[in-house]
Order: C-alpha cells, then structure tokens, then sequence
C-alpha cells in the first residue's frame, strides 16, 4: 500500500516553487508542488500531458496566451507542448500534479508492480 498526507512537510519554499514527486509508475508521475509568492514567471513547454489542480491558494496561469485565476478545486489539462507560466501565486498555494510522459517506443504498459511511492521526504517505497 502507497500511503502519506499532501500536507505534510507543505510550508512554502522563500523563493519559486518545489516539486515533491509522491508516485512514479511506468509513463505516469505524480506530484506536489508548493509555491511561494515570490515567482520569476518563465514560461514552459513540456513534453508530456499534465492535469493539475489547485489544492490551497490561489494563483494565476497564462496558457497559450490566456490568463487563468485559479482558485482552490480548480483544475485543468495542458497538452503536451502547449506554453504556459505560472504568473503569481499567494504564499503556500498548494498543486497536485498528474503527468502522462509519452512512452518510450517498445515498451509495454505497466500494472502496480514496480510502482515507486516517494514520501514527502523522499524516501523511495517500492511495491
């Protein structure tokens, strides 16, 4: 069993944001990002999908041009390849990310086994 709290260990970094991965298995990572108030907004481009909600706070997003406030259970998809900036967030704002990598061809899809849980101290649990 893969278990911890999103809240744990939460407090907001002095600067920019901090990626706690909590969940790899085969093309899909999970994680939690903490952002503090004090952004430099740079935009990114990824190579993979990604669903992220807003837990706690508020923050505001430009997507492909369009700027989004989000506020705490707002959520949305950014396909892969599609440029986007965290522009502000309040102190502490809090996001689940969910993150589908393209597979590396010849490879298989993967069940639960192999599965690797990081806690939130980054300490590595494999199922």
């Amino acid at each position: 069993m893969l278990a911890g709290n999103l809240f744990d260990d939460s407090a907001s970094p002095a600067q920019g944001e901090r990626f706690d991965e909590l969940l790899r298995l085969g093309d899909l990572v999970i994680e939690r990002i903490v952002s503090s108030d004090r952004l430099d907004p740079r935009e990114s481009v990824q190579s993979q999908d990604e669903w992220v909600v807003l837990v706690r706070g508020s923050a505001e997003l430009e997507i492909a041009g369009v700027i989004r406030s989000l506020a705490p259970g707002d959520h949305l998809f950014i396909a892969a390849g599609t440029p986007h900036t965290v522009r502000s967030a309040t102190d502490g704002t809090l996001w689940l990310a969910v993150h589908l990598h393209p597979r590396q061809p010849g490879t298989a899809p993967t069940g639960s086994q192999g599965a690797e849980h990081r806690g939130v101290s980054g300490d590595a649990q494999v199922c």
